[in-house]
């Protein structure tokens, strides 16, 4: 766990670093949205070409990015494996096969669709702090407040979460080397035993996440933080020339995924 990126920041000084954050944020949405209606690989293939730009203007290393792929690989290889098995095709891959060519384009068509999805979510949080993705979610949010939604709350806790993803991976690291030096076996044995071993790991990080977020909540009180009408910005909000290129970018991308799908045929 304390190989994944989501979640953590890495700070540089790049074109989307400087970017304001509900900008990537609106960036991130239109982005998920085209690679949800697309359905041919030249769309996707158009996504791929956005989301390189974006990692090449970001200046973070590629491992970077791949270790939050780590995160979702069961996920991907159990997808896979469903679709390979149980996706309907005409065209058998070779004679007396059950698995179809229809079968594995659509499972790798699948995977660099969640692929792009993942890469494109872990490069808002490691181009944005905690602080500014806060103050991007609760200005988007404002027309909430009309109603009495307590937007500022909601986005502290998205931010603290995204916060604490890499700090509970540290504890977790810990407990398990902990437990290894006492003898425990993570590694090997049946699936049930192995998920046995993970009981001792979970209640020790139960109750180190508790203590974290008490010695928090103590540490805002006796700062006196409240999230309150009258709060103030240290910085405030202000789009610029980047925002407004990265937008019609995004803008474009979508234009052409949706032209690509009414005029190209479907995977």
């Amino acid at each position: 766990m304390s190989n994944v990126s989501f979640g953590q920041y890495y700070p540089t000084q790049s074109f989307v670093h400087k970017c304001d954050p509900r900008q990537k944020i609106v960036f991130l949405i239109v982005f998920i949205v085209a690679v949800s209606l697309s359905t041919t690989f030249y769309a996707l293939g158009a996504c791929a070409f956005v989301l390189a730009l974006a990692v090449a203007f970001s200046r973070i290393p590629f491992k970077s990015l791949l270790k939050s792929v780590k995160a979702v690989i069961f996920l991907l290889l159990f997808t896979a494996i469903l679709n390979l098995f149980f996706h309907k095709g005409e065209t058998p891959l070779w004679e007396g096969s059950f698995i179809t060519k229809e079968a594995v384009y659509f499972t790798l068509f699948l995977s660099i669709r969640l692929c792009l999805l993942v890469l494109a979510s872990s490069l808002l949080t490691l181009t944005t702090s905690p602080v500014s993705l806060t103050d991007g979610v609760e200005s988007l949010l404002t027309p909430l407040k009309w109603i009495r939604f307590p937007v500022h709350e909601l986005a502290l806790i998205m931010s603290l979460a995204l916060r604490f993803i890499p700090t509970l991976g540290e504890q977790t690291s810990r407990i398990m080397n902990a437990q290894k030096a006492r003898g425990a076996n993570f590694e090997t044995g049946s699936l049930i035993k192995r998920a046995k071993a993970v009981i001792p790991i979970l209640i020790p990080l139960l109750i180190s996440a508790f203590r974290s977020s008490e010695e928090l909540g103590d540490a805002m009180n006796a700062r006196c933080y409240s999230g309150s009408k009258k709060r103030t910005k240290y910085k405030k909000l202000t789009f610029g020339w980047r925002d407004l290129l990265s937008f019609l970018l995004v803008v474009a991308l979508l234009v052409g995924v949706i032209v690509m799908r009414a005029y190209l045929p479907a995977l």
